[in-house]
């Protein structure tokens, strides 16, 4: 956090101070889990489904927090509110407004939102102190404590914004107060909650509708709700995408060992760019970090070997496994029709290279409302029409309604349907040296558990292989 003393916190957040001296100044940064509490931190002490957080106030504290935010009176140095989420935000807003030295981008979109910010921070952070969210830190919780974890030396600050219902992008918004806006696709991922994707790209397009004249909107031409954003305000608009219109696109992309390879083209020239991320899909995801690493005067060349070095930063997603001879794709995180559509691509790519059995553990996709019935019979669809091999299915049958498959015409791919994890884990039985697997689903049907078992299982084949071999030598010897 900035420098700001107890005073200015006590009046901002409208609370009581305890064992805190008003004159002091603090720099500490928020935690919202106690045990992540610290030297140079301080607890706010959150409301839970569960459990209080008031409870571990005091525990916070031993671990090194500085101070707590909390509710009720504590023998602990505090600050009382009558709200933690409410100060947390009052504090955020406060703070934001005396940060003239940082620069805020404020990023959104219906997919690819964790994987872009983890790219721009990649390439940010060589050119300036950056700060960006841990995971997907992307809500109204997330933001304030994102802003509050800024320090005076702290060049770019990279805020990404999540939503579920609308004007809460309006409402983030309002804390961080973004000079640049990304939005990258407006997709159908919570279309259940929205209702149409017009809802979907109406909320997304708040972040755009935000920003100030100065402000800069940097947009993707991946769908045809997310280039009209901005047209009516007086501010700068840049494109990206895969097309001639765009200031930056990518040209001449090709994909070897399932990763993408392109020239990454802007205004100051070309240059090429080899990902170490799985799937055509994230060449959106790398125009994006390019179009805002470009905007705030950052090389090409920079740019592009930034780009080509950056790895996997968030868990679950694209996470490659080679075990026992499998190679296994985790992206359990999340999922919708898009990101699943592009996950099944990926895993054809890889199979067909690798030259083994291509196999898609699927769970549900959520939050797709009236649409859901369809989307997943669309997907089952896809896998068909890919050449996926083996489609498992965990916990939903969806994607095999109404599939009819043909084999005089081609149609070779095994369906199977399982009611648990424990069930599907069994048919792990039947990989083989070479095979492909992909295992995704909605983040609330908790498929990384699956994941973690097939990679488990894979490398225990490998161990008994190798002791089954011991055994062979052992007895040829004899």
């Amino acid at each position: 956090m900035i420098p700001i003393t107890f005073a200015e916190i006590s009046k901002v957040t409208g609370g009581t101070l305890t064992q805190l001296d008003p004159t002091r100044i603090t720099t500490a940064v928020p935690v919202i889990d106690s045990r992540k509490a610290g030297l140079g931190t301080f607890f706010v002490a959150l409301p839970g489904e569960r459990v209080d957080g008031n409870m571990y106030c005091s525990e916070a504290i031993s671990a090194g927090a500085e101070f707590v935010f909390c509710t009720e009176a504590m023998n602990v140095p505090s600050v009382l509110v009558k709200d933690t989420l409410a100060a947390l935000t009052a504090l955020a807003k406060y703070a934001r407004e005396k940060m003239e030295h940082t620069t805020f981008i404020g990023l959104t979109g219906s997919q690819g939102k964790t994987t872009t910010k983890d790219l721009l921070n990649h390439i940010l952070s060589s050119h300036g102190k950056t700060v960006s969210p841990v995971g997907s830190f992307n809500n109204e919780i997330g933001v304030p404590v994102t802003v509050l974890s800024c320090f005076e030396d702290t060049t770019f600050c990279i805020v990404e914004m999540g939503a579920r219902h609308s004007g809460e992008i309006e409402f983030l918004s309002t804390i961080a107060k973004p000079q640049i806006g990304l939005v990258l696709v407006v997709g159908t991922a919570h279309m259940g909650e929205f209702g149409s994707q017009e809802a979907i790209a109406k909320t997304k397009a708040e972040l755009i509708d935000s920003l100030p004249e100065s402000g800069v909107a940097i947009l993707g031409r991946y769908d045809t709700f997310t280039p009209q954003m901005g047209a009516q305000k007086k501010i700068k608009r840049t494109f990206f995408g895969e097309t001639s219109d765009c200031q930056i696109r990518a040209a001449d992309i090709e994909t070897r060992e399932g990763r993408a390879h392109f020239d990454l083209v802007t205004p100051a020239g070309r240059a090429p760019v080899s990902l170490r991320l799985l799937g055509l899909h994230q060449v959106a995801n790398a125009l994006a970090a390019a179009a805002v690493a470009t905007e705030l005067g950052i090389q090409i060349d920079s740019i592009a070997a930034a780009l080509s070095t950056a790895d996997n930063a968030s868990k679950w997603r694209m996470e490659l496994h080679d075990e026992g001879g499998i190679l296994i794709v985790n992206d359990s995180y999340n999922a919708n029709p898009e990101s699943t559509a592009a996950a099944l691509r990926t895993l054809a790519l890889l199979a067909q290279e690798r030259g083994g059995v291509s196999w898609a553990f699927l769970g549900k996709m959520l939050e797709l409302g009236e649409s859901e019935g369809e989307d997943h019979r669309r997907i089952g669809r896809l896998a068909s029409d890919l050449g996926i091999d083996q489609l498992v299915c965990v916990g939903t049958d969806w994607y095999l309604d109404g599939l009819e498959l043909d084999f005089d015409a081609g149609d070779e791919m095994t369906t199977h349907y399982f009611l648990t994890q424990e069930e599907a884990l069994g048919i792990t039985k039947y990989f083989s040296d070479g095979d492909v697997v992909l295992i995704k689903a909605s983040r609330a049907e908790h498929l990384e558990e699956l994941a973690e078992k097939i990679i488990a299982t894979a490398a225990l084949r490998q161990v008994n292989e190798l002791e089954e071999l011991e055994e062979l030598e052992e007895d040829g010897e004899k």
